[in-house]
C-alpha cells in the first residue's frame, strides 16, 4: 500500500513517559517524510503545546498538520493556516462550572499560553500546563475570565465513579448540542458537537482528496479508537487500553520501547526502493538543509549510483571566484549518505566517518558542477563511496572518497 498520511496520537502514542521522542522514532519519522508521507499530529493538547513537537518533527519544513483539542481545530504548520475551527459557546461555561461545583470537581479551559481554571492547586490541571508550557491563572467564578469561544472545557476528578455519573447528567443535558466523552479517567471532556479525532480526520481527507485506505493512524486511548477504526492501517501502541487493541490491525510495541518507529521500518521503509523516490520531492524537502542552502539538487538515484548538481555561485565559491574545496566536499558527502540510505535495511541508518578529497582543477563562478557517487565497498557497518565531480564541459574537478558507516537502530 502507497501510504500518503500518518497520523499520530502524541501522549501515550509518540511520546515517552517521559514526555520526550525516543531516537529511533525520530529517526524513522524524519526518513518517512522524505519518501512523501505527510504527518499529522491528532491530540487533545492545545495548540500552544503541540507546536513545539510539530517543530521538533520538522513538520515546518516537510509540510504537515495539527489536529488540536481533540479535532477542534485543524492547522496547516507550515503556513498556520487555521483549516477547521470549531468552539463552544461561553455561555455554556456557567452550567459546566455549576455541574463542577456540585459534583466538587475542579473546571479549566485555554486560552492561547494560559490555562484558566477554578483550582489552580489541582494535581492533574498542573500537570496539565506543564507539559504544554502553559502558565496557570486561577479565577473564581471561572465563567468571568471566559469571554471567549473556547475550543473546550475540562472537569477534573480523580473520583472515577464521579466523572461517570457528572458525564451521565451532562450529556443529557447537553446531547446533541456538545459532544461529552472522557479522554482519561480523571478527565471529562466538553468539545463542540460532533467534534473528534475520527471527523477532523475525515474533514482534511476531504480537503486533500485521500482515501482512508491510504493513511496510517496510531494511538492508544479512547480518543483514537474512531481513528484506527477508519483507517487503512490502525495500529495500537503496546500501553493502549484493551478496546483500543481489540480494534486495531496490528499491536506493536509501548511508547516506550519505540512502538511507532518498528511500524514505520515494516510497513514503509523496508518497501521503498531506489525506484520509489521522488527526487522533485527529495530536493524540495532538503531546500532548509545544508544541501538547500548551497543549492545542491539530486538528478539521479539508483542503488549503488547517485548524481547531483550544484551552482559555483557566492554560495559555493571561494572569494576570487572559483569552486570552493569544502563546498565540493559537502556536496560529495551528502550524495553519498542519500546512497548509503537507500541501500541500508530499515533499522539501520548511516552516519558519515571519513571524507577525503582530491581537488584535479578549478571550476568558476557562474558555471554548475555535476557530482556522480558509485558504491566501491558495500560491507555489513561501512559503505565506501567514489564521487567524482565535473564542471558543465565535463572535466574532472576533484575525485573524493567517503566512507559511511552502518549502525543498527537501538
Amino acid at each position: 500500500m502507497d501510504y500518503k498520511l500518518l497520523v499520530l496520537d502524541v501522549d501515550g502514542t509518540l511520546l515517552t513517559d517521559e514526555g520526550k521522542i525516543g531516537k529511533r522514532t525520530l529517526t524513522a519519522l524524519r526518513k518517512v517524510q522524505q519518501t512523501g508521507v505527510t504527518i499529522v499530529l491528532a491530540s487533545g493538547r492545545p495548540l500552544h503545546g503541540l507546536l513545539p513537537i510539530a517543530e521538533k518533527l520538522d513538520l515546518d519544513k516537510y509540510g504537515g498538520y495539527i489536529l488540536a483539542y481533540n479535532g477542534a481545530q485543524i492547522i496547516d504548520v507550515p503556513t498556520k493556516k487555521v483549516l477547521l475551527s470549531q468552539t463552544i459557546e461561553q455561555e455554556s461555561i456557567p452550567f459546566l462550572e455549576k455541574e463542577a461545583n456540585k459534583h466538587g470537581v475542579a473546571i479549566f479551559t485555554y486560552n492561547d499560553s494560559e490555562v484558566l481554571t477554578n483550582d489552580a492547586k489541582n494535581p492533574y490541571i498542573l500537570r496539565e500546563a506543564a507539559i504544554n508550557n502553559m502558565k496557570v491563572r486561577e479565577v473564581k467564578p471561572l465563567a468571568s475570565a471566559v469571554n471567549f469561544n473556547p475550543y473546550k472545557c475540562i472537569l477534573v476528578n480523580d473520583d472515577v465513579q464521579e466523572i461517570e455519573q457528572l458525564e451521565e447528567e451532562i450529556k443529557m443535558r447537553l446531547d446533541g448540542v456538545m459532544n461529552v466523552f472522557q479522554t482519561e479517567p480523571y478527565f471529562l471532556e466538553v468539545v463542540p458537537k460532533l467534534i473528534d479525532k475520527a471527523n477532523a480526520l475525515g474533514v482534511l481527507l476531504e480537503t486533500f482528496s485521500i482515501d482512508a485506505k491510504q493513511i496510517i493512524v496510531i494511538g492508544n486511548g479512547k480518543a483514537d479508537y474512531s481513528m484506527i477504526q477508519m483507517a487503512g492501517l490502525g495500529v495500537a501502541m503496546g500501553n493502549a487500553i484493551d478496546s483500543v487493541k481489540r480494534c486495531a490491525d496490528v499491536i506493536t510495541k509501548d511508547n516506550n520501547e519505540d512502538g511507532i518507529a518498528l511500524i514505520l521500518e515494516e510497513y514503509i521503509l523496508s518497501q521503498i526502493t531506489a525506484a520509489d523516490i521522488d527526487l522533485e520531492l527529495l530536493n524540495k524537502r532538503g531546500k532548509h538543509a545544508l544541501m538547500g542552502n548551497l543549492g545542491i539538487q539530486y538528478t539521479y538515484a539508483d542503488a549503488g549510483r547517485i548524481e547531483a548538481t550544484m551552482p559555483v555561485d557566492e554560495r559555493t565559491r571561494q572569494p576570487f571566484g572559483i569552486l570552493h574545496g569544502g563546498a565540493t566536499l559537502a556536496l560529495a558527502e551528502t550524495i553519498a549518505g542519500l546512497g548509503s540510505m537507500i541501500m541500508v535495511e530499515a533499522d539501520e541508518f548511516v552516519v558519515g566517518m571519513q571524507v577525503s578529497g582530491n581537488h584535479i582543477s578549478s571550476a568558476h563562478e557562474g558555471d554548475t558542477v555535476r557530482a556522480v557517487a558509485t558504491i566501491i565497498h558495500k560491507g555489513r557497518s561501512s559503505h565506501v563511496w567514489n564521487i567524482d565531480v565535473f564542471t558543465s564541459t565535463d572535466k574532472l574537478v576533484s575525485s573524493i572518497r567517503v566512507m559511511n558507516s552502518i549502525l543498527k537502530k537501538r
